[in-house]
């Protein structure tokens, strides 16, 4: 029986996409042809090959060459949820940008908000495709920002595989000998020397001379041979000259996998330059652990004298590719670059009373880059808190500056916290803060934070936040500026007789009235002090704009207090501020 009969008919999807490519094809029979029959691959999919005349198209130095015709695979998938792919079954375009290994075209950068099959169906892929070509041939791709170019321009990933969190450049040397650290069940962090506990395991940090432009390959052999011999130069458009960099990267790992505990994989991660300069790319592998056994018995057996042969080693050994969370500075934007929680970026922040609002911001603070958090709170947790307040069943009982010192270190551990769990921190400790957030709603707080604006000189930045006790929807920011000699809680105070005295801000009133029965809330029968109602979401809301809207502070100084609703508390403006007028009103 022949394989071809069991192979599924194209869907309709395919038919309707074929039937596209002809009518193209015969509307510009001089631009597109179609060559061949259409052929079933796996999965489904249908291969379709087209020769286009591309000889028209202008270039540049440093663009794509591209012949008289070129020819490419379109892969029509089963469905239209899946995107179509291109590629050339030559190796001319590898190293270029946007060509992942080697021959395929990157048409998407994200597949997913670009690759719209109702609109324009497979005329629309086209003229993406013809788009692709018009750039690469007149050099117009970014190079530097094609990332994953220099491994392929794909993922290297095999599932079950730790990931490796690399924050710290190495020593500027060919070969370095580093350290993985176990965090949990699915992350090692790299070190470039031992940590003091030991328990970690040694990785050889290479550095090869080329890029990988194929990828890095299933195999062990096929990743040397990859590194020994890059398949093509783009630019010199010949195969450079070989170095064979195969010997010492076997030799060191022999050497790291004989100082790791028998029965373990061996890791490696290799440094491998962009095309286009600047910090290489950093991929991790592991070897299974009896291919690492191998190696130790090697390194045990011949000592110094090791030389294994690279073409000894059996082209079924496979190599496990872990994912690498690469977050140096060199090669990282922060998600939140430019947004105004930016102002706490390397700042020594304190964080005075871990409730409603206050448990909220040192979190927000914390993921906004503070490299000091000083958190103190006399308070022990509840479980009632878990309503409305970041902490969790675990926490209840435990003090609350300890439980949210721990969130916090779980959110971020390169952030220092102190804890504190007292009402004030020490002098010490004060003299430290470069901003203080009152946010325990006390009126002996505000007289201390009065003080320390008014005692001369600079200070830091100084706020105060507050909700309302009747939705919690409402916040209530005021900031001291480090030359303000008014502290948040004498700015409050001048704010709240201009926002009483105007009837368009009624919204507001209630922040600086007498509670009305009923607004508060009795969380328990019997001897409960009362407090403000609040949801975790409303909650999390205000104090995150409240962090925002401090966070403006910090980059452009000023003083004065904001006044905020979220959308659905009943009535507006959602945002008003008072700027600070330090001139003495008359009584």
């Amino acid at each position: 029986m022949s394989g071809g009969k069991n192979r599924p008919a194209p869907t309709d999807w395919q038919r309707e996409a074929l039937a596209e490519l002809r009518e193209a094809a015969a509307e510009q029979p001089d631009v597109l042809r179609l060559v061949g029959v259409p052929a079933r691959g796996q999965n489904g999919v249908l291969r379709v090959t087209l020769r286009l005349h591309t000889g028209p198209l202008a270039t540049a130095d440093g663009g794509l060459v591209l012949q008289e015709h070129e020819e490419f695979v379109l892969t029509l998938p089963a469905s239209p949820l899946s995107a179509t792919t291109v590629e050339v079954e030559h190796w001319r375009f590898a190293g270029y940008p946007h060509v992942l290994q080697g021959r395929r075209l990157c048409i998407f950068l994200d597949p997913a908000r670009e690759w719209d099959p109702l609109r324009g169906g497979i005329r629309a892929y086209l003229n993406r495709l013809w788009s692709w070509l018009s750039d690469a041939a007149a050099g117009q791709f970014n190079a530097s920002k094609a990332m994953y170019h220099a491994v392929g321009g794909v993922l290297h990933q095999t599932p079950g595989t730790p990931t490796l969190v690399v924050r710290v450049p190495g020593p500027d040397q060919r070969i370095q000998t580093g350290y993985l650290i176990a965090r949990t069940e699915h992350r090692l962090d790299l070190a470039y020397s031992p940590p003091p506990e030991g328990r970690a395991v040694r990785v050889p940090v290479i550095t090869i001379a080329g890029a990988l432009p194929l990828g890095g390959g299933s195999t062990f052999a096929e990743l040397l041979t990859y590194v020994d011999n890059p398949p093509f130069d783009r630019q010199r458009r010949s195969s450079p000259q070989a170095v064979a960099q195969s010997p010492a990267i076997l030799t060191t790992l022999a050497a790291s996998a004989a100082r790791n505990p028998d029965g373990s994989p061996q890791y490696l991660i290799l440094a491998v330059p962009h095309p286009a300069g600047g910090p290489p790319n950093l991929l991790g592998a592991r070897l299974p652990a009896p291919t690492a056994d191998a190696l130790r018995r090697m390194a045990h057996e011949q000592g110094s004298a090791l030389n294994i042969d690279a073409s000894q080693i059996r082209p079924d050994l496979l190599i496990e590719w872990c994912p690498v969370s690469d977050e140096r500075p060199a090669v990282t934007t922060r998600r939140d670059d430019g947004s105004l929680i930016g102002g706490f970026l390397g700042k020594h922040v304190h964080v005075w009373g871990c409730g409603g609002l206050g448990s909220w911001i040192a979190e927000f603070v914390v993921r906004g880059g503070a490299s000091q958090v000083t958190v103190c709170d006399p308070g022990t947790v509840t479980g009632g808190l878990l309503v409305r307040q970041n902490y969790v069943e675990a926490d209840v009982g435990a003090s609350k500056a300890q439980a949210l010192a721990r969130r916090l270190r779980a959110v971020d551990d390169t952030v220092a916290v102190h804890v504190h769990d007292g009402v004030l921190p020490d002098a010490t400790a004060l003299a430290g803060a470069e901003v203080i957030i009152d946010a325990t709603v006390s009126i002996a707080m505000g007289h201390i934070l009065d003080r320390l604006a008014a005692s001369g000189g600079r200070h830091p930045v100084l706020a105060q936040v507050a909700t309302d006790t009747r939705t919690g929807t409402l916040g209530l920011l005021s900031v001291s500026a480090p030359t303000t000699a008014q502290g948040p809680s004498s700015i409050d105070t001048a704010a709240g007789k201009i926002v009483l005295a105007d009837p368009a801000l009624e919204l507001y009133h209630r922040l600086w009235q007498d509670t009305p029965d009923g607004d508060e809330l009795v969380p328990t029968r019997g001897c409960s002090v009362p407090t403000f109602h609040g949801a975790s979401a409303d909650l999390a809301a205000v104090a995150g704009t409240l962090t925002s809207l401090l966070g403006m502070h910090l980059i452009t100084p000023g003083s004065g207090t904001h006044l905020i609703a979220l959308p659905h508390a009943a009535g507006s403006p959602h945002h008003h501020f008072l700027a600070h007028d330090p001139t003495p009103t008359t009584p």
